[in-house]
């Protein structure tokens, strides 16, 4: 086989959670240039309509889903839903997050809750509807969005239940990924850095001095440099991998 060809993702089928804009909406499209069948889901179905839409103008099929990833029964649907539209399920991919700026002292208690409900619990809900699909018919991929936030403290702005939602991500990760190495379903994580998208405003001058002055490479990234890390990892090339956590974040977190 050509070294290429392990990257190609022809007959797969993939999922993608808050797969209709930002990071997502990158993961999706390039699962699909790799030559996977794609399901996005989201809450708003307009903003997955104009996604779908989009990726049609170009060449690309994405099949829309709404769902509401923290409903448990919803995450049942959405999962079946994907399996009975694509012929099944290949590759889940866990993006869906959000994120409050605050210090300790003015979180509120529905923050913090909103942030883990997301965040981790209806990421083990995915990672769990999923993984029992694929694990039923020979394996699969599950690759959860984590973030350098998992590792670090970012500066200037304080985010505690983001940060430790994250790094519960990364050790769900390595969980999962040690239970489920048998059953031949992968579960690895992507930890990227300061992207340039709707949740993060890396423009904004008063982020300038920490969020790209720090960094080695002196610079955001772009969605679409973090998607091809997606792809690896769905792929065969990343056949010998599960439990790692790709650091994505010009250098960041080597200082």
């Amino acid at each position: 086989m050509n070294v290429l060809d392990r990257f190609a993702l022809h007959g797969r089928k993939a999922l993608v959670t808050g797969g209709n804009r930002g990071l997502g909406k990158a993961f999706a499209t390039a699962l699909a240039q790799a030559g996977a069948a794609v399901a996005i889901a989201g809450r708003d179905t307009d903003t997955t309509a104009a996604t779908v839409h989009a990726a049609a103008a170009d060449g690309l099929t994405l099949v829309p889903l709404t769902a509401d990833i923290t409903d448990d029964a919803d995450v049942a649907r959405m999962t079946d839903e994907a399996i009975d539209r694509l012929g099944g399920l290949d590759v889940l991919v866990n993006n869906a997050g959000t994120c409050f700026h605050n210090e300790s002292w003015q979180v509120t208690d529905a923050q913090w809750a909103e942030v883990f409900d997301v965040n981790v619990r209806a990421l083990w809900k995915c990672s769990l509807a999923a993984g029992r699909h694929m694990a039923d018919n020979g394996g699969g991929s599950i690759i959860n969005i984590g973030s350098i936030s998992g590792l670090i403290v970012n500066r200037p702005q304080w985010q505690p239940a983001y940060n430790a939602s994250k790094a519960a991500v990364h050790q769900l990760t390595k969980s999962l990924a040690a239970e489920w190495a048998p059953l031949g379903v992968r579960v690895n994580a992507v930890a990227p850095g300061y992207v340039k998208t709707e949740m993060a405003p890396v423009d904004r001058p008063e982020f300038r001095r920490y969020w790209i002055e720090d960094a080695p490479q002196q610079r955001y990234a772009l969605p679409e440099e973090i998607a091809p890390t997606v792809v690896f990892l769905a792929s065969d090339a990343a056949a010998f991998m599960t439990g790692a956590v790709l650091v994505i974040d010009g250098g960041y977190t080597i200082w």
